[in-house]
């Protein structure tokens, strides 16, 4: 095969191309990629203009809040904030609609008898000491445009019987994996000793909680060397399970193992989304009336008798000269600068769309630059956020469940502790159920028209009419009652499968 590839590479004049290295130059560090993401969601006009005047992006500095007047003259940059628009309502249509949470309910055993599970309370009353909803909405906030964080469930009984929630986001927190798995959550806290600054680093795995005490530069310190840390110890796990919990959306393609901020690639739409309104601002203020008044013409300041000044927003003229001529007039003249407005609201849209593309629709936010009214417009033009939620919607889900779940089973390693036990039996995992109501979808009565059109032509089950009706406001056991009781009513017997020796099969 080899011979023959040859021939045909001499027979073609084929000239294989030499190995070139190419050095690329990371504009920012994770952490100053962290500093980026959060200035951004800030919104502070002078704070994009500090940081984008001191950091060289590597093109130049061409971007709109890196750029200098020139001497003499000014520019003014303004600052919409639809960074944090977008994340701020990215948070609310998916907590706003976190409905209910709840963990498995009572079982039967194989004798029938029922096995009461009294975890329900002890979740709610979880939720309520952690104000869980409010925790998410932080927690959710930061990893939207930070990128990722982590739970960490502890026991304080100084502070409360039940396991405490804290949320870190990415900038204070850690991961180190091994064979795809995580081995190791660390959790870092800034601390002022005397006058040098620390880090308690609390070591998360499967056996415990370790604790070190460290300096900017990694180098470690006796813990107990500092009165207040003289309280913080080790913890040893029994379940040998990790009490702590990774969150993100996506992953970085640009830092291995970390979490992808919303922000990432955004940032030349965002800065280019704040020029062209800038620029609008500007264009609406240099196009203002303009009023030409020879100098005796002029109102004069009624205590000093000098001429008044021009104000650039509620008294602005230019002073000429006065003519003596006798043909000529004293009078002022007016005039009016044109403002291409057309030209800058197309520009303005084109640059809203590149900011807001593949995160969330323009309608979301109040948008409405199409002006399509009606309903079914609009919820077409909700698709994108809708895409956007599910994702959230999917990773928050899987994380809050291994969360809830880990504080289940810390709470049990606690009662161990307290009732001095040598064991207690704690499950794998709790099956926690979390509803999300929907969101910019058809009315009730339209999707009850839609589902009844369906069902008396026949395209559709029963099963999956009422899956289609309730979705995940309803639980399985609750759509599977609905079924039966429907069926039940249209006069649909569900026969058990006779076996070979005409006994009915589960009897």
């Amino acid at each position: 095969m080899g011979v023959f590839k040859n021939m045909i590479k001499r027979w073609l004049d084929i000239q294989e191309t030499n190995n070139t290295t190419i050095v690329v130059h990371e504009p920012y560090t994770y952490e100053g990629n962290l500093a980026k993401n959060t200035i951004w969601y800030r919104g502070d006009a002078s704070e994009l203009h500090q940081f984008y005047t001191q950091k060289d992006d590597g093109i130049g500095n061409t971007s709109f809040w890196a750029a200098k007047p020139s001497k003499g003259l000014t520019i003014r940059k303004i600052h919409t904030g639809l960074p944090s628009l977008i994340v701020r309502i990215l948070v609310k249509v998916v907590i706003n609609n976190m409905d209910g949470i709840t963990v498995e309910k009572d079982k039967k055993d194989e004798k029938g008898n029922i096995i009461k599970n009294d975890k329900q309370e002890i979740l709610d009353a979880i939720l309520k000491e952690n104000k869980f909803k409010k925790l998410v909405k932080k927690a959710l906030t930061k990893t939207l445009y930070l990128g990722d964080g982590a739970f960490k469930i502890s026991m304080d009984t100084s502070i409360s019987k039940y396991p405490i929630i804290e949320f870190y986001p990415s900038d204070r927190v850690k991961f180190i994996k091994k064979r795809g798995r995580y081995e190791d959550i660390i959790f870092s806290t800034r601390k002022i000793i005397g006058s040098k600054e620390y880090f308690l680093e609390e070591h998360y795995t499967k056996d415990g909680i370790r604790n070190e005490l460290v300096d900017a530069e990694g180098k470690k310190y006796d813990i107990k060397t500092s009165s207040d840390l003289e309280d913080i110890d080790d913890v040893d796990n029994p379940g040998k399970f990790l009490m702590a919990v990774p969150f993100m959306i996506d992953e970085s393609p640009k830092w291995e193992e970390r979490g992808k901020s919303i922000f990432d690639g955004k940032e030349g739409a965002f800065d280019s989304f704040d020029e062209v309104w800038s620029q609008w601002i500007e264009a609406t203020r240099t196009g203002r009336m303009n009023q030409y008044i020879p100098e005796n013409l002029i109102p004069r300041d009624p205590e000093t008798g000098a001429l008044m000044k021009p104000n650039s927003f509620d008294n602005k003229f230019i002073a000429i000269e006065s003519s003596n001529k006798e043909s000529d007039k004293n009078e002022i003249k007016t005039t009016q600068g044109e403002i291409p407005a057309e030209q800058l609201l197309q520009t303005y849209i084109t640059a809203l769309d590149l900011c807001l593309q593949g995160l969330v629709s323009p309608s979301t936010l109040g948008i409405d630059s199409k002006k399509l009214d009606n309903a079914e417009a609009q919820r077409e033009k909700e698709k994108t956020t809708l895409y956007t939620r599910d994702e959230i919607i999917d990773s928050l889900q899987e994380t809050l469940k291994e969360v809830l779940s880990t504080a289940l089973k810390v709470y049990d390693i606690s009662l161990m502790t307290i009732n001095e036990s040598e064991s207690i039996d704690i499950p794998d995992n709790y099956e926690i159920d979390i509803q999300f109501g929907e969101y910019a979808n058809p009315s009730f009565e339209a999707q009850i028209e839609t589902v009844g059109k369906a069902a008396t032509t026949n395209t559709m089950s029963i099963e999956a009419q009422v899956e289609e009706l309730w979705g995940d406001t309803k639980d399985k056991e609750w759509k599977k009652d609905e079924v039966s009781r429907i069926k039940e009513e249209k006069g649909i017997a569900e026969l058990k499968e006779p076996s070979v020796n005409n006994e009915v099969v589960g009897e």
